[in-house]
């Protein structure tokens, strides 16, 4: 079994991305999980341009994409992506694009391929602060979220996609006013457990994990 696992150059004025930081951490093996990893940059279309080359050439099953949620204190798997690109500040070549689909046509959403209450349950007992996430905000992230699973739907692709959100690195909520943080060991761990849920399992749990509000 393969896994396509990417993540984000920095963005957004920050020196560094702990996706970006991850992923040159990560094994090449999980037990019988061969893992590739790519970067993508952090710019609407050119990110998914990047997405499928990369998927083409890992010809994967598994594909977690993950990136940067500064603010959020947990590991988030996201559990939808949406039809919508609103950018609050220009991606890394300018790009602001505003109440625009991500694909002209397509569905409102995607639900993730994931089982991702699954993985939220494994990665609290292997004492990680994880939630599921409803939003996946509707910068480069959600596009990319968006992106692979209308070309898996419409290619029909044998592979299965999800979504990570991981916190700062120490060092930036530093200098953040103390937002949190999670250490990049932590976020490798993380990643790895979700990989190995992925894996192991197609169908999910049921757990309550929605939000009031």
């Amino acid at each position: 079994m393969k896994a396509l696992v990417t993540g984000f150059e920095p963005f957004g004025g920050e020196p560094i991305n702990p996706a970006f930081e991850a992923l040159g951490r990560l094994p090449p093996r999980l037990g019988a999980l061969a893992i590739a990893t790519r970067i993508l940059p952090a710019v609407f279309g050119d990110a998914l341009d990047a997405l499928e080359e990369a998927v083409r050439a890992a010809a994967p099953d598994i594909v977690l994409c993950v990136g940067l949620a500064g603010g959020r204190a947990a590991l988030s798997l996201e559990r939808v992506a949406i039809n919508i690109e609103d950018a609050r500040i220009p991606d890394n070549k300018g790009r602001q694009p505003i109440d625009l689909p991500v694909v002209a046509g397509g569905p409102a959403a995607y639900f993730t391929t994931l089982p991702i209450k699954a993985a939220v349950a494994a990665l609290r007992d292997a004492g990680l602060p994880a939630s599921v996430s409803n939003g996946a905000g509707t910068f480069v992230c959600n596009h990319v979220f968006y992106g692979l699973l209308h070309v898996a739907a419409t290619r029909r692709l044998d592979l299965r996609g999800g979504f990570l959100h991981v916190p700062y690195l120490p060092s930036q909520a530093a200098r953040q006013d103390g937002a949190p943080s999670m250490a990049l060991e932590d976020i490798v761990r993380g990643i790895e457990i979700v990989l190995t849920v992925a894996a192991s399992r197609r169908d999910d749990i049921a757990a309550p994990e929605g939000a009031i509000s």
